[in-house]
């Protein structure tokens, strides 16, 4: 793979990435709010999702590291 790909596939990635960041916040927002409406399960199972795209966060993070290494 070529520099200029690498580097192309990093920066898309990044660029998904802040995306994922965006709607993790604007869901935990929503979460928020149903919580304090008085569902206690919606906020539960949102906040479990949530747990899902951060680990899913933490290894787009880590590729895209081992992609501009390389």
């Amino acid at each position: 793979m070529s520099n200029n790909i690498a580097i192309a596939i990093a920066d898309a990635l990044t660029l998904l990435l802040h995306n994922q960041h965006g709607l993790a916040a604007a869901i935990e927002e929503v979460a928020l709010w149903a919580k304090s409406s008085g569902s206690p399960d919606v906020h539960e199972s949102v906040i479990s999702a949530l747990e899902t795209i951060d680990g899913n966060a933490s290894a787009i993070t880590d590729a895209i590291n081992q992609i501009r290494q390389a």
